[in-house]
Formats: C-alpha cells, sequence, structure tokens
C-alpha cells in the first residue's frame, strides 16, 4: 500500500488493516491503528508506520481511545522467511528480553549490527525498541487486569528497572503507572479482585472472521489428557492446556465463542483467554504461543480472496470464511506428537511427563521435554528426533529457518515427507505447505496450508 492508499483505509475506519501499519497525528502526538473512531485528521498532518515500535520512536505516544497496542500482530511476519520475519517472530516470543539483541542475532546467524540495520531500515525500528514496545503492552495488560503491585510488574514485563518502567510507560501512554491501572476499563478493573488464583484475564484479537469451530474441532480431535482438555457444547467450548515457559509452567484457558462488537466477521474480534502462570515474566511468551496455536494473526481477507479465486474452492471458501490453519503452543512437542500419534502420546506423557506442582481438573502434567525423551526412549525414530531437537540439529522456534528444519527432518531415519509437512505447517507456522500426494496447484500459493484445511474441514482429507 502506498501513503494515499493508506489514508483511505484510516479516513474509512477500516479495520482490517489493523496491526498492518499504525498512523499518526503530528498536532496531536498520537498514534492509532486505522479503525481508531475519533475524527480523522487532515492528509497533511498524517504520518504512517510499520510498527508501534517505530511511532513510539519518533516520539508520539498511544491513543487511549483505540489502544493501538492490542491490535493482531502483522500477518506478513508468518509469511515471510527471511531473516526480518524471522527476527519479528522471536522478538514476539520474548527473545530479546531473555537473551538480548546478541542473542537473538545467534539465533538468526548474523552479526547484532546486520540484524539491528534490516530491521531498523524496513521497519523503523531495532530489535530493543520493537521489545521495549511489546514490554510496554505486557505492563498496560499487567495494571489493568491484576492486582500485582507495581514494582513486580516492572520486572515481570522485562524491564531491567523500575525508573526504564515508570520512563516507559509516561512515554508510551503518558500516563504513569498509578494513572493508567486507574483508567483501566469497569470489567478489567472489576476482575482485578479475581487475581492471582483465577489468573490473567486476556482478549486475543483477531483480524476479520475466525471460524473457531474448525480449530476447536481439531484441538478437540487431537486432545492428549493429562496436558490438555475440551469441555462444554460445540459453540460454547473451553480449550485448556499446560505450558511449558521459559521462567516456569502455565495452564491457558481459551473460549470458543469469538468476543467483539457486531462488526465483528467485517473488522475483526476476539476469543477471550484465562493464563495462570507461576511466573509472570512469562506472560509474553504464552500470549505469543498462544496466538501461533490459534492463527489469531493471519490475514482472513488475503487468504480467502486468494482460495475463493479458485472454482473448486469458491465454495469452500464461502461455507467457511475465516478459517485458520491452527499452529502450535510447543513447536517441539507438536513434532514427537505428529510422530507418534494421539494415544502413544499419551502415554509418553503418563510414564515421562513432568508432574505439575498443582493439578488443575484434568490437567496434570508438563509433556516431556526432547533430552528426557532421548534419554528414556534411545532407540528408533522417536529417539533420533527426540536427540536431534535435545541437541539442536533439529530448530523448531520460532525464529528457525523452515527450509533447514524440513532437510535435517528428512535426514533423520524412519520420518516420513507427511509427518515432515505437517511439522513444517504447524510447528513452524508456514502458509504454504502442500502435503505429500495431494493434488495442490501452485495458484494456491501462497496459502496451500489454509486450502488443505478447507479440503479437510469438508471431508475430503483425512485430519491426521
Amino acid at each position: 500500500m502506498d501513503e494515499d492508499s493508506r489514508y483511505e483505509a484510516v479516513r474509512s475506519r477500516d479495520g482490517r488493516f489493523d496491526g498492518e501499519f499504525f498512523f499518526a497525528v503530528e498536532t496531536t502526538g498520537i498514534y492509532c491503528r486505522p479503525s481508531c473512531p475519533a475524527v480523522t485528521p487532515r492528509r497533511h498532518n498524517v504520518r504512517f508506520f510499520a510498527t508501534a515500535a517505530a511511532a513510539q520512536g519518533s516520539g508520539f505516544r498511544a491513543c487511549r481511545r483505540c489502544r493501538p497496542d492490542a491490535v493482531p500482530g502483522s500477518a506478513e511476519w508468518n509469511v515471510r522467511a527471511d531473516v526480518v520475519g524471522r527476527a519479528m517472530r522471536l522478538i514476539g516470543d520474548g527473545v530479546v528480553d531473555r537473551e538480548g539483541v546478541a542473542g537473538l542475532a545467534t539465533r538468526l546467524g548474523y552479526s547484532a549490527r546486520q540484524v539491528q540495520r534490516q530491521l531498523t531500515t524496513e521497519l523503523g525500528a531495532g530489535p530493543v525498541a520493537l521489545a521495549r514496545a511489546q514490554r510496554a503492552h505486557t505492563a498496560r495488560i499487567l495494571l489493568q487486569t491484576t492486582g500485582l503491585p507495581i514494582t513486580q510488574i516492572a520486572f515481570a514485563s522485562g524491564f531491567a528497572s523500575v525508573r526504564q518502567f515508570n520512563d516507559t510507560v509516561r512515554a508510551v501512554y503518558a500516563s504513569t503507572p498509578t494513572e493508567l491501572r486507574a483508567a483501566a476499563p469497569a470489567d478489567r478493573a472489576a476482575r482485578r479482585a479475581d487475581t492471582p488464583s483465577a489468573g490473567v484475564p486476556l482478549r486475543l484479537a483477531h483480524r476479520g472472521p475466525y471460524d473457531a469451530g474448525a480449530v476447536f474441532d481439531l484441538l478437540a480431535h487431537q486432545a492428549v489428557p493429562g496436558i490438555e482438555e475440551m469441555s462444554g457444547p460445540p459453540g460454547d467450548r473451553n480449550y485448556r492446556r499446560t505450558l511449558r515457559l521459559p521462567f516456569g509452567t502455565g495452564i491457558a484457558a481459551v473460549d470458543e465463542r469469538p468476543g467483539g462488537p457486531g462488526r465483528a466477521a467485517r473488522a475483526g474480534g476476539w476469543l477471550d483467554a484465562r493464563l495462570h502462570l507461576t511466573d509472570p515474566r512469562d506472560l509474553t511468551t504464552a500470549v505469543q504461543r498462544l496466538r501461533r496455536l490459534f492463527d489469531l494473526d493471519a490475514d482472513p481477507y488475503a487468504v480467502d480472496e486468494r482460495l475463493g479465486a479458485d472454482p473448486d474452492l469458491a465454495p469452500l471458501v464461502a461455507a467457511r470464511p475465516g478459517l485458520r490453519s491452527p499452529g502450535a503452543a510447543d513447536p517441539e512437542e507438536l513434532a514427537v506428537r505428529e510422530l507418534v500419534g494421539r494415544a502413544s502420546a499419551q502415554d509418553l506423557v503418563r510414564r515421562y511427563g513432568k508432574a505439575l506442582d498443582a493439578p488443575c481438573g484434568g490437567l496434570t502434567h508438563l509433556f516431556p521435554e526432547p533430552a528426557v525423551l532421548a534419554q528414556a526412549e534411545p532407540d528408533g525414530t522417536l529417539g533420533a528426533l527426540a536427540a536431534a531437537l535435545a541437541d539442536g540439529d533439529v530448530r523448531l522456534d520460532p525464529g528457525a529457518d523452515r527450509d533447514d528444519a524440513e532437510a535435517a527432518l528428512l535426514a533423520l531415519p524412519g520420518l516420513d515427507a507427511a509427518i515432515v509437512a505437517a511439522v513444517r505447517t504447524r510447528a513452524l507456522g508456514d502458509p504454504d505447505v502442500a502435503p505429500p500426494g495431494v493434488d495442490v496447484p501452485d495458484s494456491w500459493r501462497p496459502w496451500r496450508s489454509y486450502a488443505v484445511q478447507h479440503l479437510r474441514a469438508a471431508g475430503e482429507l483425512e485430519n491426521r
């Protein structure tokens, strides 16, 4: 999009572009999402930015009305396999907060200077600024949805000091942390009394229509007892699972019924969720892993437009607008489960999974780590896969090179192309995978993974 097209999106308050770009108003010093309901500013007063971090770096503060930090992420980072796309996925997972820019660069195989230059050139902000914007968003969520002390929130959000936390909150939101907490919507302020026992309530925003039923059907079909459970009738189900996180463990609960205003089918909405964390520093990482699992940053408009142009797929797309291609909350777990199947995965959980300190309902364990499996089951394909994951010979983290990961998986004895394709689709979040033996034309690119989901939802392909 050129800047005139972006301004037209702002003028029409088009929610389809929320998260794809941001605009700032020079006369007010505020930046917004494209669908902001405020009076449209004059064109000569508007500047456009690829990221919220770039807008913040230019001195603009977040709009209190449209909350631009709460938009879905750009679908571009799901599609792109280059350094910038991989870097954005890693930053979203909290790598900069945990390992610094040097750790990010090492994972990408570039120098820190090269990563800084590429991100700044394309996005208008480097990795530190991008991570800072993410920390500010995490801080706002914790301030407005939990009763945690402000000092604890500062470090849980990833800030190195309380002073840095205070300065960032003032710069981004033009409020002190105390003022930001007091300005919470009434429903959020009421829910603060529920924590910490009830967890952190969240709204996981998505773009455009969202076919929640198909995603929850798949999760119910593949759920492994002990680490996952599904409850409630179709249309109003609740999915819960355990999470292994960098600083501790977590339990996530996500509701099937989408939330949002009456225009949700056009502009977007959200899924209600709740996170129980043993360490609040894991909030950002847990949220991003849920977003990947439920494919919430996808662009259903682009997907449906391309696939709907095919005569064979058009009826399927019309029947299920906004169908998603689910990812994985734990890529390494997903790879093992694709190899062994649901029943054997349950046995692995029972025999080698780490028991939760505080079981919750049917959730009692974490899925066993690759290193544990490599030692307990050293033989066969499972042993080879677990050892490769534990040693780092196969990388499935958000910044992994998809082609390298596929080649490494195919080199393992006994791992066939169908399993590798499933791992690439879900664990690596590749939107353009064609399973072997399935006639998937190139005209469906770059959304072949979504086309396969349509075929499966229509009963034309078997669900794994």
